[in-house]
């Protein structure tokens, strides 16, 4: 052993050969230095850099927010951008024809009435993220109306235990659906619309030769859409959690970014997002509570969009669902039990139009024969997709169903204060989400032609 390395650190052979002169048949004329790649340096000579443009630290103020969008714009991220430009056109363009469009009542009763279809369409967003459809969602929520009038009205059941069975029979239909398609292998559209026959059926078995069955105005169900927080601390009380729980759920987000060294969006950015949405809610409040206060519905409504959108952003649920709608596959091969999810989903997808058909028996309070009929399901399907889903899976939030009913409904609620004939009705709603799925398809080959899905 060599007494030097005793006496001094122990010599870097990398650093050696860094530092190693030129061959001879390489070497630099005599007046230059010599450069030599060696080994350590051929990486770095060979790689390249790739960098998610999301990952890019964006230019502070009016011009950054330019870039961002024209970036986004450009890779097809549209998100729920366009939905929010037509709404706020529609409500201009009403409020421009009829001045009791943007009135306290109105809005209020727009509150209301999104609360049924939109607990539907939140299922049906749920089916749509995994690529699949679900056309039984309106016999579901028929049937879980008519469940639930024979077992209050006709049995004398208590309503709290008639209104969970109710619910239950609306996640057994799901589960039914989802084990057909996930386990025997029927085609989900197939199996869907046997399912919007069969319960259909079902629901016109158990409400008898009358059709009709009333329900006690002042019960449980009846006072789902009649009942208002009138005192006014409700209304602006949820306004202060909804913005507090944004602007605390952003921030968290933002930490975990800084943490990760992932640019995320600077404190005054976070400050300015929740101010526009602090205005968005107060004025909604003091609308709201200019007529009879805060709805019990929108509590809701509101309340299931939020825990739902939780469990898809914040559970490993949540991202194997997400996983599915990118590729079955892939997801197999990553271990995912794919069977249990699907089945999983319908269920949940029956289990919201449950709650939802009990919110429209509700309004009406009663359980007929044209429950789940019309076009509960179409507007349904419609509210998920012109909200920002993907009909192709993959891409969506619960949020989007929110969205998409409230375009649904306030184009409803114009053209009926104009007194515009009901097929004037279909046919502009045709309209919209035929625009919704066009743009949504754009959207998707846009992205491909980016490199992004």
């Amino acid at each position: 052993m060599s007494t030097d390395n005793l006496n001094g650190p122990a010599p870097d052979p990398a650093a050696d050969l860094r530092k190693a002169p030129a061959p001879a048949d390489t070497a630099a004329p005599s007046d230059a230095p010599a450069t030599v790649l060696t080994p350590v340096d051929a990486p770095a000579r060979d790689a390249v850099t790739v960098t998610d443009p999301r990952l890019l630290v964006r230019e502070q103020g009016f011009g950054g927010y330019a870039a961002e969008f024209r970036r986004r714009l450009g890779s097809g991220e549209l998100g729920s951008v366009p939905v929010v430009v037509g709404l706020v056109v529609i409500w201009a363009v009403f409020q421009s024809l009829n001045p009791a469009f943007l009135s306290a009542e109105n809005l209020s009763n727009i509150s209301v009435d999104i609360a049924g279809t939109g607990l539907i369409a939140v299922g049906v967003v749920f089916v749509l993220l995994i690529g699949e459809i679900d056309l039984a969602v309106g016999s579901v929520s028929g049937l879980a109306g008519a469940a639930f009038a024979v077992l209050s009205v006709s049995q004398g059941m208590p309503e709290w235990p008639a209104l969970i069975l109710a619910i239950l029979t609306g996640t057994a239909a799901g589960a039914v659906h989802g084990f057909f398609f996930a386990r025997i292998g029927v085609p989900a559209f197939v199996v869907t619309m046997a399912g919007l026959l069969a319960w259909n059926g079902l629901m016109l078995q158990i409400l008898g030769a009358n059709g009709t069955i009333n329900l006690d105005d002042s019960g449980l169900v009846a006072q789902l859409t009649r009942y208002y927080f009138t005192d006014i601390a409700a209304a602006y009380g949820l306004a202060t959690v909804a913005v507090a729980g944004y602007f605390l759920s952003a921030l968290h987000a933002a930490r975990k970014r800084d943490a990760a060294g992932i640019p995320s969006r600077p404190l005054s950015e976070l400050a300015l997002r929740a101010g526009v949405l602090a205005v968005l809610c107060y004025s909604a409040a003091y609308l709201l509570n200019q007529y009879k206060g805060l709805p019990l519905a929108l509590v809701i409504f509101v309340g299931v969009v939020v825990v739902t959108d939780l469990v898809l952003r914040r559970t490993a649920f949540g991202r194997q669902v997400f996983a599915l709608g990118g590729s079955i596959e892939a997801s197999r091969r990553a271990g995912i039990d794919v069977t249990a999810v699907r089945i999983t989903v319908f269920a949940i997808s029956g289990t919201l139009a449950a709650m939802g058909g009990l919110m429209i028996a509700s309004k009406i309070a009663a359980a007929n024969q044209g429950a789940g009929a019309g076009d509960l399901l179409m507007s349904s399907i419609a509210a998920a997709v012109i909200g920002g889903t993907s009909l192709f899976g993959g891409r969506g939030r619960t949020w989007s169903a929110l969205l998409g009913v409230l375009v649904i409904v306030s184009i409803q609620k114009g053209l009926q204060l104009e007194s515009i004939a009901e097929p004037v009705k279909y046919m502009i709603t045709g309209g919209v989400l035929l625009a919704a799925v066009v743009i949504d398809s754009v959207s998707r080959r846009t992205q491909k032609a980016a490199g992004r899905v």
